[in-house]
């Protein structure tokens, strides 16, 4: 997914500034013994889920390779190169856990970076935090990574909040759908559930009512069954606060049901490529989506000229 790539590529950017401007505390202060930095080199780690029910973020860990392919290019950081080690965790917490214990212990990186996924993020945290490792720009927008800073001095994110962006929406349907009722199909997890809170603070005290909500897991095979039940709701808005691969087949089983609400996409699925490859199995569920984004779409043709977006 070009846009998630994009993202991850916006993280490396800013990696590799901190360290080119401000240096990183003691990194560079002559400590022989600070794993992960050598005379030529940075080591960093990550974990992606490039296989399973996420693969589809797989090019977030490949985007910030190719960022830091570019700045080594150019001589790297303060003369040193910066080595780039991403692990497959099949977007399994249990598997964010060994991956990155082999990267801290094994493969003795100086931080992990822009790992992606609330749940594995959430799972390390503890470790990362407990060992005074580094927690860079964490690729998810769940609340608790801006809101628990004192607690995780070790962890830093840098998407805005999924709480946040649920909030845009409920504000959105106060403001422009009075009287809306909504169906949410939300992943069972921090993510999903940030969102959800978001939107249901967002349209307190006006006429909008959420009047369904089901979850899935991130494992499940499909949400054929939950979209049916959220039709039968008699909603005529949906929030889909899912990622791609099931966000996609939600607008496929409304297309087969003949069910045309109004359609909420959560940043994470509303990518161009990922909005384009739903249309051509549901266009009609598609047409008319609302979402946000925070950030310029490589896979959008007004930013192909953007000065911006080129390196």
């Amino acid at each position: 997914m070009r846009a998630l790539a994009a993202c991850a590529t916006v993280a490396a950017a800013l990696l590799a500034g901190l360290v080119g401007v401000a240096g990183l505390p003691g990194a560079f202060a002559g400590r022989a013994a600070e794993p992960g930095i050598t005379p030529t080199e940075i080591i960093l780690g990550g974990t992606a889920p490039l296989t399973g029910p996420a693969s589809a973020y797989a090019s977030v860990a490949r985007g910030a390779e190719a960022y830091f392919r570019h700045v080594n290019a150019r001589g790297g950081v303060h003369g040193r190169k910066i080595a780039y080690r991403y692990v497959d965790d099949a977007y399994n917490p249990a598997l964010a856990v060994s991956a990155t214990r082999q990267l801290v212990e094994d493969d003795g990186v100086f931080a992990v970076f822009n790992s992606l996924g609330t749940e594995g993020n959430l799972a390390v945290r503890g470790y990362l935090n407990q060992r005074r490792v580094p927690q860079l720009f964490v690729a998810s927008g769940a609340t608790t990574f801006g809101r628990d800073f004192r607690r995780y001095p070790w962890t830093i994110g840098f998407q805005p909040s999924y709480e946040a962006e649920g909030w845009i929406y409920g504000t959105f349907l106060a403001r422009t759908r009075r009287g809306a009722k909504v169906a949410v199909l939300f992943q069972n997890d921090e993510y999903g559930k940030d969102l959800l809170a978001g939107l249901r603070r967002g349209i307190a005290r006006s006429g909008v009512k959420v009047v369904a909500t089901q979850r899935y897991d991130a494992s499940a095979p499909d949400v054929g069954s939950q979209i049916a039940t959220l039709e039968a709701s008699g909603a005529d808005t949906l929030a889909l606060f899912a990622t791609p691969k099931f966000a996609t087949q939600a607008y496929l089983f409304a297309e087969r049901l003949a069910w045309r609400p109004l359609v909420l996409v959560n940043a994470v699925s509303s990518a161009s490529n990922v909005m384009r490859a739903a249309a051509v199995e549901a266009p009609r569920a598609v047409e008319g989506s609302v979402s946000l984004a925070y950030f310029k779409d490589p896979g959008d043709v007004r930013w192909r000229d953007d000065a911006g977006m080129k390196l």
